[in-house]
């Protein structure tokens, strides 16, 4: 079971490494997790993205999450990560959504504890929370939601 970690495994040895520990006839998962958006609902991301330029300008990870349909279209195989080859036998996908909602404070401590917003200097960091804290309490009515969609691949060990 790697869950949202497999990214970080080298795959010219992982797959064989992940096949020779299973004993035959053996599961492997991964499970990984996706922000997504849905057309039409409030999405702190465009409510906010004056604010990541003006706090942070030109970097290329702000920007929308993607729409839940289209993360949904990789429901075959592994996913995103490499193949394994003749290692596993077909995978079995399913999909589960959840939504977590936060007040403008409370979004705010969420993403000071992701890597994105972690790798900025403190100096611009806080000030950029707080700006968007405060965006989410006066236009979103203090409630932001963040909606994931996991998903789990499992597939068998090939003999």
């Amino acid at each position: 079971m790697a869950a949202s970690s497999w990214h970080w495994v080298d795959p010219s040895i992982g797959w064989q490494r992940a096949h020779d520990v299973l004993c035959p006839g053996g599961w492997m998962a991964l499970l990984g997790h996706v922000v997504v958006r849905r057309p039409g609902e409030p999405e702190v991301y465009a409510e906010t993205a004056d604010l990541h330029e003006r706090f942070c300008p030109g970097n290329p990870d702000w920007g929308h999450p993607p729409l839940e349909n289209d993360v949904r279209t990789t429901d075959e195989g592994w996913g995103l990560v490499d193949d394994p080859g003749e290692s596993f036998g077909p995978t079995i996908v399913r999909w589960y959504p959840t939504v977590q909602w936060f007040d403008g404070d409370g979004f705010a401590d969420l993403l000071r504890s992701t890597s994105l917003y972690r790798r900025l200097d403190r100096d611009v960091r806080e000030p950029l929370l707080d700006a968007i804290a405060e965006r989410i309490r006066t236009r979103m009515g203090d409630r932001a939601p963040r909606r994931y969609l996991s998903v789990l691949r499992v597939g068998q060990r090939a003999e």
